[in-house]
């Protein structure tokens, strides 16, 4: 548990801090390979403002995992995600300040009425800083100060704020390393204990076949604790036409915290549906 514990955190630090000698050896040991240093990556950062995708934007539809599905446990979950660049010029240290926008929601369509259960809106904004290394592409390091809540008032009432570092590392042109580190700020009265259900922080990785047509993931959020307890959550997606920008997707997402209204209640859960990638890999 030990060793698995060190190569989480470097991994992490790694993810996040974006230091400039792990860059270097990322290009020595094929990190800027076809599809990962070209031009045009460097130009997508330099362009007039745009907008984007910011994280994965998904639709998909599933039951419980362990108790028996039922109406009220099988539903869609879907996100839609974007980011704007809000600066025509490049800012100082070559950063960029976006504006980012996350919606997610759970819909239980089995149900009468198909209630929509609970709706989280995550809006934020924040310095992204691509870096290139012999012009290439290798990785970006993003701080970004973030709120994200449910919209609900009494005792429904959910709501929080993170100001986060968040970083990730293309360690082969088919493998991404992606970290997130925050420190929260919790103004919601009915969720003071959602640390220990959501941590302070967050790794992962991303693969790509080399076609481009699949990707397979995993992030896992560490609750509060020395333990080693953690949140989740496995990606699956394959490009359903080569020219396209469309998936098909698996979800498998196993601990607490998946949606704001029921953060303190354990969910296993796996969902398949549609995706929508931002290009390249992900932000988490």
């Amino acid at each position: 548990m030990k060793i698995s514990a060190r190569l989480i955190t470097f991994l992490l630090l790694l993810a996040t801090l974006g230091v400039p000698s792990a860059m270097s050896q990322i290009i020595v040991t094929g990190g800027a390979e076809a599809g990962l240093a070209e031009d045009s990556v460097k130009r997508d950062f330099s362009n007039q403002p745009y907008f984007g995708l910011y994280k994965d934007n998904y639709f998909i539809f599933g039951p419980s995992v362990g108790p028996k599905p039922t109406k009220a446990n099988t539903n869609v979950k879907f996100q839609i995600s974007i980011a704007q660049r809000l600066t025509r010029t490049t800012l100082p240290w070559g950063t960029y300040l976006y504006l980012f926008y996350s919606q997610k929601c759970f819909w239980n369509i089995l149900e009468k009425s198909l209630p929509m259960t609970d709706l989280n809106f995550n809006p934020g904004i924040g310095l992204t800083k691509p870096f290139f290394v012999k012009d290439r592409y290798v990785g970006k390091m993003t701080f970004i100060v973030e709120h994200e809540s449910n919209g609900r008032d009494s005792i429904q009432s959910r709501s929080w704020n993170r100001i986060a570092l968040a970083g990730n590392v293309f360690v082969t042109k088919n493998l991404m390393v992606h970290g997130k580190i925050w420190i929260p700020i919790i103004d919601g009265e009915n969720n003071k204990d959602i640390l220990n259900y959501c941590g302070f922080w967050q790794w992962g990785f991303q693969a790509l076949s080399d076609n481009r047509r699949f990707c397979a993931g995993a992030t896992f959020v560490k609750r509060k604790g020395w333990n080693m307890n953690w949140n989740t959550i496995i990606d699956i997606s394959y490009r359903i036409f080569k020219r396209d920008n469309q998936f098909l997707f698996l979800q498998f997402y196993n601990g607490y915290g998946e949606g704001l209204l029921e953060y303190n209640k354990f969910h296993s859960q796996v969902r398949i549906g549609l995706l929508i990638k931002p290009k390249l890999f992900s932000d988490f």
